[in-house]
């Protein structure tokens, strides 16, 4: 896969570096901050289901340029392995996040508080939050980390 004669993967993988951050780090704030969570509800199902498909096409885009490039592969090893646990990784992360969104409450910006609710789920589901977004933000650095390696030695 490329755009214009330049391979897909390195153009894919920035939008993973970024946003991945970003919609863990919404995630922790998100189950931390109840009354922040009327206004990071939709961001960080967004951003979670976003990382996950950018996470996807950045897997394919590597395999496709491993493909074409196949003396890359005893240097990717070790990249490509992280990879595939970032994706999974991603993926899960993005169905956890539609749940907490669904299951976890909060204050409403609204003056009459509707809206807001909390589920019986809402410290389990806040906890399987964390624990989704720090394994999403230990995954990023070590797929980034071994594909900065490949490239840079």
């Amino acid at each position: 896969m490329e755009l214009n004669g330049v391979p897909l993967h390195p153009l894919v993988v920035h939008a993973v570096v970024v946003l991945g951050p970003l919609a863990a780090l919404t995630g922790l704030a998100y189950a931390f901050v109840p009354r922040w969570r009327w206004l990071l509800r939709w961001p960080l199902v967004v951003l979670a289901v976003v990382t996950a498909v950018a996470a996807l096409l950045a897997v394919a885009a590597g395999e496709d340029l491993l493909a074409a490039r196949p003396e890359l592969a005893p240097l990717v090893e070790e990249h490509e392995e992280w990879g595939e646990w970032l994706r999974s990784v991603a993926a899960i992360y993005a169905v956890v996040s539609l749940v907490a969104a669904w299951a976890l409450g909060g204050t409403s910006a609204l003056a009459s508080g509707k809206g807001a609710r909390e589920t019986r789920f809402g410290i389990p589901v806040a906890g399987i939050l964390v624990v989704a977004a720090v394994g999403l933000l230990v995954l990023l650095f070590l797929a980034g980390d071994s594909g900065s390696r490949a490239v840079w030695g």
